[in-house]
């Protein structure tokens, strides 16, 4: 594969790519601030002596407001991105997606419980109310990922292809269950369920974010270590296994991380789709498949594209809102299509 750009451009451009996305997603909004003044508040709110005449209104709106958005975006885009480079490199397909495992869909099966059944039950403790969804979203994902890696399971080792085969027989059967959650909602109910599905970063707060930090900080800690790995597997599982690597072992953290990463992803900002295939295919294009490179580029394109899909979410319609999976939709389908038409050529 040709290299287009060379590795320390590419972190170049990313970088600085990163630093805009993260300075108008700070500054842009319903309620825009000049970029002074949000650099001034932002240093403010990092505690650096900084005059502070004037800034109470944009110290406001970003501390409150902006800040646990941008933050939420950064983190559900770089552990998407990490994700879907963890499973192009276990299923050896550029055009693998991190729900093939079913992670997605048992997000999506564990919200709907939690949306329509505190609806039945009621009831629900004040307390715990605020973390139901994303904690029922959280182990949704885990449960049918779990059963998905079991069930590729035999003597010892882990087929991929039956993995596949078995993601997509849960994602159909969680799908189905969702859609009889839907069908048995009432309008409140599916109008939550409904907003979930497509994808928000609104209504990000700290609470939500600290433990997706968290596990989005050990996905991009630990991914790196495993490069040599996955540049190994690209070989073949025989050939890695001869190169001295633990295959069934990868695989194992390759299933964990992800269904820890998405679920996390997932239950804190609803379904998001794209981001863990576009990404990863459009990093590998620029800069070839060596995963020393292509697993820290990624986290950065990652980011950086949710935060964009973000403002444009909230720019196109403002003051209305568009879901941020639409947005990302809008942008990864004529990509997908394009690299349909281009491996056909």
């Amino acid at each position: 594969m040709i290299r287009l750009v060379t590795p320390r451009t590419l972190f170049v451009v990313l970088g600085l790519a990163c630093l805009l996305a993260v300075w108008l997603s700070l500054a842009l909004g319903p309620v825009s601030l000049p970029m002074m003044d949000t650099l001034r508040a932002g240093l403010r709110l990092l505690g650096l002596p900084v005059n502070g005449a004037g800034l109470e209104q944009a110290e406001l709106i970003l501390g409150q407001i902006r800040l646990p958005r941008t933050l939420l975006g950064l983190a559900v885009g770089a552990v998407l991105a990490l994700a879907g480079v963890a499973m192009q490199g276990l299923f050896r397909n550029p055009l693998a997606d991190p729900g093939l495992v079913g992670v997605s869909s048992g997000a999506a099966l564990g919200a709907a419980i939690a949306i329509v059944g505190s609806a039945w039950v009621g009831g629900i403790p004040e307390a715990f109310a605020p973390y139901l969804l994303s904690l029922c979203a959280f182990l949704g994902g885990l449960g049918v990922t779990a059963l998905v890696y079991r069930l590729g399971r035999k003597d010892g080792q882990t087929s991929v292809a039956t993995m596949l085969l078995a993601g997509i027989a849960l994602t159909a059967l969680a799908s189905s269950a969702v859609g009889l959650f839907t069908y048995l909602a009432d309008d409140a109910t599916l109008r939550t369920l409904t907003f979930w599905n497509l994808g928000s970063l609104n209504g990000a707060s700290y609470q939500r974010l600290w433990p997706l930090v968290l596990v989005a900080a050990g996905v991009a800690l630990w991914l790196p270590r495993r490069a040599e790995a996955l540049n190994a597997m690209l070989l073949g599982e025989s050939e890695a296994r001869h190169l001295g690597f633990e295959v069934e072992k990868l695989k194992r953290e390759l299933v964990f991380c992800t269904a820890l990463g998405v679920g996390a992803a997932v239950a804190a900002a609803g379904l998001i789709g794209f981001i863990g295939l576009v990404v990863p295919h459009l990093i590998r294009l620029l800069a070839g498949p060596d995963h020393r490179v292509l697993l820290p580029a990624s986290l950065l394109a990652g980011a950086s594209l949710l935060l964009f899909a973000d403002l444009a979410a909230r720019l196109v319609l403002a003051p209305a809102e568009l879901p941020i999976g639409i947005v990302t939709a809008f942008i990864g389908a004529p990509f997908f299509l394009y690299l349909l038409l281009r491996g056909r050529a």
